[in-house]
């Protein structure tokens, strides 16, 4: 039986980031709501399938890098989509505090991610802002916090990449500036075998900017059975 494939969204999005790719039902979506990355990595692999391909987009694929790295034998191919590897900078925690005073303040999830809107996609339009402000509203407040204190425990994923023995495609977006092109040349050149694609004119929520090209990448990855792949 082929394992079904999990997808794990950025922070700050709801599993409405996936819809409209024509994956159809046959998907699991994971919840990033754990105030630490292990306390992430624990839940899911509580609750998800015992053996899984596995799919996230930023922070949701720095969460995929941990799962795969703590417990490789459940992931039978991997999608790492508009993320990075390294572990945080002294200027993202900083902002991420700053994010975590406001949202105590009494700002919203909304309100948030409407300042981030410019950096999201590439491609905007009202209606596909309205789309990422709902995502917001849906993901709330409370998940947020926890999103943002998830982001303060990550940790370097470069070292494990190197033990990573499945299909893996590395996604990257031409004008991502959140998580550059750059970032995923390293992912896809340190794990063995790693097939690497920048989708032309394409920002940091993949999704929205380039569904149908990520919709036939996410459809390959729940199909796939190679045991090799050429980065190219």
């Amino acid at each position: 039986m082929n394992p079904p494939l999990v997808l794990l969204p950025g922070s700050g999005c709801s599993p409405d980031l996936w819809s409209g790719l024509g994956l159809g039902e046959q998907v699991v979506h994971g919840a990033l709501d754990a105030p630490t990355l292990d306390g992430c990595v624990e839940r899911l692999l509580g609750a998800l399938p015992p053996r899984f391909k596995l799919a996230g987009l930023s922070l949701g694929g720095i969460v995929a890098m941990a799962l795969v790295r703590r417990a490789p034998e459940r992931v039978a191919a991997l999608g790492l989509l508009a993320t990075n590897a390294r572990p945080p900078t002294d200027a993202q925690h900083a902002a991420w505090a700053r994010q975590r005073e406001a949202l105590a303040a009494g700002r919203t999830a909304r309100d948030l991610q409407c300042d981030l809107l410019p950096a999201l996609t590439a491609r905007r339009t009202p209606e596909q802002d309205e789309r990422v402000l709902a995502m917001a509203d849906a993901v709330g407040g409370r998940i947020w916090d926890a999103q943002l204190r998830l982001q303060a425990t990550r940790v370097d994923e470069r070292p494990g990449l190197r033990d990573v023995r499945v299909p893996t495609l590395v996604l990257a977006g031409e004008h991502d500036t959140v998580c550059p092109v750059a970032n995923h040349v390293e992912i896809a050149a340190a794990v063995p075998g790693a097939e690497l694609h920048v989708l032309p004119g394409a920002g940091h929520l993949l999704p929205l900017d380039a569904p149908d090209a990520i919709g036939a990448f996410l459809q390959d990855l729940r199909g796939s059975s190679r045991n090799a792949v050429i980065i190219t």
